[in-house]
C-alpha cells in the first residue's frame, strides 16, 4: 500500500478517534496529505505532533451549521485541492424508542445524514470542476439489516446508504466514484451506548471488527482503477450470524 496516494489530498471526519483515525493513518502511510476535521481539538494537535506537516488539523463542531458550511472551504483554503473525502462523523443512539430523549434523537440524525448530505454536497462543486474525487461514507451494517436494538441509529444508515447510492448515480459522469463502508459492530467509543447485554454477548462470540480492517477496506476502495468504483462493502465479523 506504500505511496498509493502520494500527492493526493484526503479529509476525514470525525478523525481523531476510531474508524475515523484508523483511516486517516492508513491514507498517510499511503502518502497521502490528510486533513482531520474534529472537534476534538486536544486531540488534534496530539496527532499533529506525531504525525508532522502531513497531517492538516481542522478542529470543528459539525453540528454548528455555520462551521459546517466553512468546512470545505477552509480545507481548500488550506491544502488548494481535496481528492478524498472520507464522511466518518456520527453518533450512535440504541434502545427501545420510546426511552430515547428528543433532543438525542436530532442530535443523532443531524449528524448522521445532514452533516453528510451537506459535506458532500459543498464538496461536489470541486470535484466537478476537477473531473475527479472518491467520496466513501461510514455508513453500518444497520443500513442492510432491520436492528431491532436501535432503531433511529439503522434508520439514519438506511437513510444515507439510499443517499450514497443515489448521489454515486448522478456524479460518475463527472470522474467522481462515491462508495460505502458498512461494517458490523467495530471497537470504538460508539459502543459505550450499546446495551449492556449486547455488548457482552458481541465481545463473547468474537463479533466485533477493529478499526484498522475497516481502514483496510477503505484503502481497497480508493486504490481501485479509476474505472471501477466499489459502490458499497459490507463487512461483518465471522462469528456476528452466531
Amino acid at each position: 500500500m506504500a505511496a498509493e496516494l502520494q500527492g493526493q489530498v484526503a479529509a476525514v471526519t470525525g478523525g481523531a478517534s476510531g474508524i475515523g483515525l484508523a483511516s486517516v493513518e492508513a491514507m498517510l502511510a499511503a502518502g497521502a496529505r490528510v486533513v482531520v476535521v474534529d472537534r476534538d481539538a486536544a486531540a488534534l494537535a496530539a496527532l499533529q505532533a506525531k504525525h508532522g506537516d502531513a497531517l492538516v488539523p481542522l478542529a470543528i463542531d459539525l453540528l454548528d451549521p455555520a462551521a459546517c458550511a466553512a468546512m470545505v472551504p477552509r480545507i481548500l483554503e488550506r491544502t488548494g485541492r481535496l481528492d478524498i473525502l472520507h464522511a466518518n462523523a456520527g453518533l450512535y443512539l440504541g434502545g427501545d424508542l420510546v426511552d430515547a430523549e428528543s433532543s438525542a434523537i436530532d442530535r443523532m440524525l443531524n449528524l448522521n445524514v445532514n452533516v453528510v448530505i451537506k459535506n458532500v454536497h459543498d464538496v461536489l462543486p470541486h470535484m466537478i470542476a476537477r473531473g475527479c474525487g472518491d467520496i466513501v461514507v461510514t455508513s453500518s451494517l444497520a443500513a442492510h439489516y432491520p436492528t431491532p436494538w436501535e432503531p433511529v441509529y439503522a434508520s439514519s444508515k438506511w437513510a444515507i446508504d439510499c443517499f450514497v447510492q443515489t448521489t454515486r448515480r448522478q456524479v460518475f459522469k463527472h470522474g467522481i466514484r462515491v462508495g460505502a463502508i458498512s461494517p458490523g459492530p467495530v471497537v470504538t467509543a460508539l459502543l459505550a451506548d450499546w446495551p449492556a447485554r449486547k455488548l457482552e454477548e458481541a465481545r463473547a462470540s468474537g463479533s466485533l471488527i477493529e478499526p484498522a480492517e475497516v481502514a483496510n477496506v477503505v484503502m481497497f476502495m480508493l486504490t481501485r482503477p479509476r474505472g471501477m468504483t466499489i459502490r458499497d462493502v459490507v463487512m461483518l465479523p465471522t462469528n456476528f450470524d452466531l
